[in-house]
């Protein structure tokens, strides 16, 4: 499955309609951007049932803002719609194949339940 743009409009409805969502947000000046997006792309071959998106900081300002962007590239990734990772910087090819099989292994009521304890405080 090729990558898909998110915006605003679509952000939601995509990561919480969808089992594992991984997210790149990038801009087009962006050198390791550029560098980083055709392993992204080749991943998203990799992993039909996963969807990948691309989120364009610059078209998309105030997502990036409310995603607290600070540097790019950052890959998110979100399962059953709860934020499981988010880190600046591109991945070698490897490293986001193991982000994709450790977010696909997730015990999500274990994570569920550490949230609920984080929140309680």
């Amino acid at each position: 499955m090729a990558t898909q743009t998110l915006t605003t409009e679509n952000f939601d409805e995509v990561v919480t309609s969808n089992n594992v969502v991984l997210v790149d947000f990038w801009a087009e000046w962006c050198g390791p951007c550029k560098s980083f997006a055709p392993t992204f792309e080749a991943s998203s071959e990799k992993h039909p049932d996963v969807v990948f998106g691309k989120v364009d900081t610059e078209a998309q300002q105030g997502l990036a803002a409310a995603a607290n962007i600070r540097s790019i590239p950052t890959i998110m990734a979100f399962r059953e719609g709860v934020l499981v990772f988010a880190q600046p910087g591109a991945l070698p090819p490897a490293a986001l194949e193991d982000l994709v099989t450790q977010v696909e292994a997730l015990d999500m009521d274990d994570v569920r339940k550490q949230l609920a304890e984080q929140q309680k405080g």
